[in-house]
């Protein structure tokens, strides 16, 4: 009963559809394990992201295109095990709904068994068969839409898309189509801020941006990002809100210098026996105690000149 009453106070996909046009920004944060999930969530994110973005930030791979739907169940799992408030969303990695309709289902229950309330795929209106087999099996689906990282050899790069008039039509049509399949939300990512208005504007679900400007519905960002965790790149749309990667260089350097010079562990930081104990085992470690130590080689009880 204890797990049912978690699972019904937290957020569903339905009640965050419903915050369309409510003037309440959604908060979306990824997470990929358990500690930075329970930071989130108790942050007061309203989606923990299960994101692919797992590649880059925690796996160390160059894009989103190594990881597996085993990786994403993993993390998933380990993310949904906090019970956290937030609804968790969870990725699904490439070639894993580009695939037989059976096999996108199969794909997503998985996440869903490891503990999303919800799944996330890349594309438009070449996605609808997907989205609707997903819906079908009942579980919700979020899209995404504008640069999707998936497609980064298709793209030509990592670039902003929806730059001219054509290209924003399609982001558009494509956010219209997949609304009406039933998706409960839209991530758009590096796209203009003219083009999320003109997509905000035009389907009757949330708009969750990155990277779009601020006419979304609410907006995503990575948690390594934000936290100053991940150094290697720095998008435009990235505001860092810490500085931990050099505060926990700083912190482990100190660790380092404190061992390496004795400093480290203090009396305050170590276990002691009482003072009887320890007089014990000093002597046992000068020779001093009893029993078969004590013999000579070869000498034991029973034994004969």
């Amino acid at each position: 009963m204890a797990d049912q009453a978690s699972s019904v106070r937290s957020i569903s996909a339905p009640a965050l559809a419903r915050r369309k046009g409510s003037g309440s920004p959604i908060v979306m944060i990824t997470a990929y394990d358990a500690p930075s999930a329970r930071i989130v969530d108790d942050a007061g994110a309203d989606v923990i992201l299960v994101g692919d973005s797992v590649a880059n930030v925690v796996l160390g791979y160059a894009d989103t295109l190594q990881v597996t739907i085993d990786d994403m169940a993993h993390h998933v799992g380990a993310v949904a095990r906090t019970r956290p408030h937030a609804l968790v969303v969870g990725d699904l990695p490439w070639l894993s709904y580009h695939v037989s309709v059976p096999d996108t289902v199969q794909n997503a229950a998985r996440l869903v068994r490891a503990g999303a309330g919800a799944v996330k795929l890349e594309g438009g209106r070449k996605r609808l068969a997907a989205i609707e087999a997903i819906l079908d099996a009942e579980i919700p689906v979020m899209g995404h839409l504008g640069l999707t990282p998936q497609s980064v050899h298709a793209l030509g790069g990592f670039k902003v898309q929806g730059r001219d008039l054509e290209a924003a039509r399609a982001i558009v049509d494509d956010a219209v189509a997949i609304a009406a399949a039933g998706c409960f939300a839209i991530v758009l990512e590096c796209v203009p801020d003219a083009v999320a208005r003109l997509v905000t504007d035009s389907v009757d679900i949330p708009t969750i941006g990155i990277g779009a400007g601020r006419h979304c519905d609410g907006q995503v960002l990575v948690f390594h990002d934000l936290l100053g965790l991940e150094e290697r790149i720095t998008p435009k749309f990235v505001r860092r809100y810490a500085d931990l990667g050099a505060d926990a260089r700083a912190a482990l350097g100190a660790f380092v210098g404190d061992v390496r010079n004795g400093r480290f562990p203090s009396s305050d930081e170590t276990y002691h026996a009482a003072d009887t104990v320890a007089d014990e085992i000093a002597l046992y470690g000068r020779g001093g105690g009893t029993g078969a130590v004590q013999e000579a080689p070869g000498v034991g009880a029973g034994s004969q000149a």
